[in-house]
């Protein structure tokens, strides 16, 4: 019999069945489409040769006055600067509490750090200065000064506890002295629900009423990042906003802060939700902000303030300046905002609006263009040629002048699997270079970001029908290139601790590798190796068909003809048949098959009513780009 060409259309369906997806793949992992045909991803590489503590939630890049490049890295714990190969802790200090005194127990790491009024809380990050510690506790001042540490107990309000790295050889009462630099709160590493009264932070609920289990919810720790000239903008989550001057003499040696000299933001609100500049009139807007600036108490989380043009420290309003505020209407909390074509976009949990400038004497207007389309997540939406696209907590969006549901191919697969919990750690990230958008997600079994959906708007304009397709790599944060030649993502490993910035006696903490992608085949890590990146995609399973039978009779094969359009390496073939729709595949005799350059065919032996192919890649320095497969399948009967 003739040899038959089995043709797949790109993209993943799996809003169908795996006969009912006709002509498409249903499942893959790294894999991405181009031109129509399917392909691993490029590789990624570490861009240090340290893990970072914590999970990074933020990225941004910019440059200074002179060209230098920076990306600021807003992580659970910390705020970091990544130039020229180093990374530098330019964390805000909240205060700093002189006069302390240290204890010791023998045998323990635990140390009683003792200070009146000390108004710390578990979790809080603090570097110990100018220690004199009392003799005999086994250690040395070199173990605690300028080192970090993280709180491990408040039992009053006077003392706290700390570990160490070792234990200590002898009990000592309180004594010593030292100084305690309390970092600014970040907030938790992952996005907690089910919580009532009492629960961190203050002035989440109405002060002495009664809250359901459910009711609150505890954000992940989250930062708003963006540049006012070679000036990083750095805001916490709910809490103050700070900036770190990138040209100012010996910038490293200096800490983000709202007294920053020339650019103050001591005058700013201290509780925001998110912050950004705006692109051409340089206003600095505030998001779910207070009502009353320095009052935490009266932030109302729809409630938007922009500073003065050019000023981001002026919020007063007058005839002379173009300070003002705006209170949106629909929805309950602003969720997120993005510097769009001529526009600024704002999300709340159930709308869009647009935010443009229109002079005096409003400064901004805002209009309403969307419901029931809310943000599942701060960082969860992306701009690009004047489309943003977004996750919603019930679908995916696009805006270009109208809101528009996109179409998706694996929509259940998504949110029938997505942890509805964690909606604010979805991050959103573009590469442009293969006009892809993807959303990194945790499932609904992980804490974690461990799952990713693309939409390619490019293979999507190419074919006139919606190209997505899924995986399992995750990403806790995204830039594209841009500033940098290549986009540039966080990996999360929770367990383990990163190595920068250094916190003594806790292990546990998580891990942040920071990576280049599109740079070779593999995964090159921090310590050196390389990992494997393994990639596969499943195609439908298909019959003969025969004219007027549709899957009536068994097929049988006797051999195969692949065709790549590109090979690195090896990839493999995997051939499956089974009798009926409901059954499970059986992998055919000889699968996998390993192909070569050199492969011409391959000879095989199976028989079923239908039949899937799985193309795929097990070790490092390859990859692979698929064109299609000539199969030798004729009718073999109904029985």
């Amino acid at each position: 019999m003739a040899l038959k060409q089995v043709k797949f259309l790109p993209g993943i369906d799996k809003q169908n069945t795996t006969v009912g997806a006709t002509a498409r793949w249903v499942d893959s992992d790294n894999v991405r489409f181009r031109y129509g045909l399917p392909e691993k991803v490029g590789g990624w590489s570490s861009l240090l040769t340290t893990t970072i503590s914590g999970v990074a939630r933020k990225l941004h890049a910019f440059v200074d006055l002179d060209g230098n490049r920076y990306v600021a890295i807003g992580t659970d714990k910390s705020l970091l600067i990544y130039f020229e190969g180093q990374l530098y802790d330019v964390t805000p200090i909240k205060t700093t509490l002189t006069s302390a005194t240290i204890a010791t127990t023998n045998g323990s790491a635990t140390c009683t750090i003792t200070k009146s009024a000390h108004g710390l809380a578990v979790g809080d990050i603090v570097q110990l200065d100018s220690v004199t510690l009392p003799s005999g506790t086994g250690y040395s001042n070199s173990d605690f000064e300028d080192k970090n540490f993280q709180v491990i107990t408040a039992p009053t309000t006077s003392t706290f506890t700390i570990t160490q790295s070792s234990n200590a050889s002898a009990t000592v009462s309180t004594g010593g002295s030292l100084s305690v630099k309390v970092f600014e709160r970040v907030g938790p590493a992952e996005q907690t629900y089910g919580y009532g009264w009492g629960l961190d932070t203050w002035n989440t609920g109405g002060w002495g009423s009664a809250a359901s289990a459910s009711s609150i919810t505890l954000e992940p720790g989250l930062w708003s990042l963006d540049n006012f000239g070679e000036v990083l903008i750095a805001t916490i989550a709910n809490g103050k906003t700070f900036t770190w001057n990138a040209g100012a003499a010996s910038a490293f040696a200096n800490r983000a802060s709202t007294t920053t000299s020339n650019f103050s933001t001591s005058a700013n609100p201290t509780s925001t939700r998110l912050t950004l500049v705006s692109p051409t009139t340089r206003h600095l807007i505030h998001l779910g902000t207070e009502t009353t600036i320095g009052t935490s108490s009266t932030r109302d989380n729809m409630f938007i303030r922009f500073s003065d043009a050019e000023n981001i420290n002026s919020y007063g309003t007058s005839a002379t300046n173009t300070a003002g505020s705006q209170r949106l209407q629909d929805g309950t909390k602003i969720i997120g905002a993005l510097k769009a074509k001529e526009t600024i976009l704002i999300w709340t949990d159930n709308a869009l609006y647009t935010m443009k400038f229109v002079g005096a004497p409003f400064t901004f207007g805002f209009e309403q263009v969307g419901t029931n389309c809310g943000l599942i997540g701060k960082n969860a939406a992306v701009e690009v040629d004047g489309i943003a696209y977004w996750m919603s907590p019930n679908g995916f969006f696009a805006f270009d002048g109208t809101v528009k549901t996109l179409p998706c191919t694996v929509e259940d697969h998504v949110f029938e699997n997505i942890n509805r919990n964690k909606g604010q750690q979805v991050a959103a990230g573009l590469n442009n270079l293969f006009t892809e958008v993807t959303w990194y997600y945790p499932s609904s079994n992980s804490d974690f970001n461990n799952k990713y959906v693309v939409f390619n708007f490019g293979e999507t304009a190419l074919t006139k029908a919606p190209i997505w397709y899924t995986g399992t790599e995750a990403r806790t944060t995204w830039i594209d290139a841009s500033v940098y030649p290549a986009p540039i993502a966080t990996k999360f490993v929770s367990g383990g601790t990163g190595a920068f910035p250094a916190i003594v006696g806790q292990t546990g903490l998580g891990q942040t590798t920071l990576f280049e992608h599109e740079v070779g085949r593999d995964q090159a890590n921090a310590d050196g190796s390389t990992t494997t990146i393994t990639s596969f995609i499943n195609s439908f399973d298909f019959d003969i068909k025969p004219e007027g039978t549709d899957g009536e009779f068994f097929l049988s094969m006797r051999r195969f003809i692949p065709d790549f359009k590109t090979l690195n390496g090896n990839a493999k073939i995997t051939l499956a048949v089974k009798r009926f729709p409901a059954q499970s595949s059986t992998d055919t005799s000889l699968s996998p098959f390993t192909v070569t350059s050199s492969s011409l065919k391959f000879d095989t032996r199976a028989r079923g009513r239908y039949a899937n192919i799985k193309i795929e890649n097990d070790a490092t320095s390859e990859s692979w780009r698929f064109g299609t497969i000539n199969l030798d399948i004729r009718p073999d009967g109904r029985r």
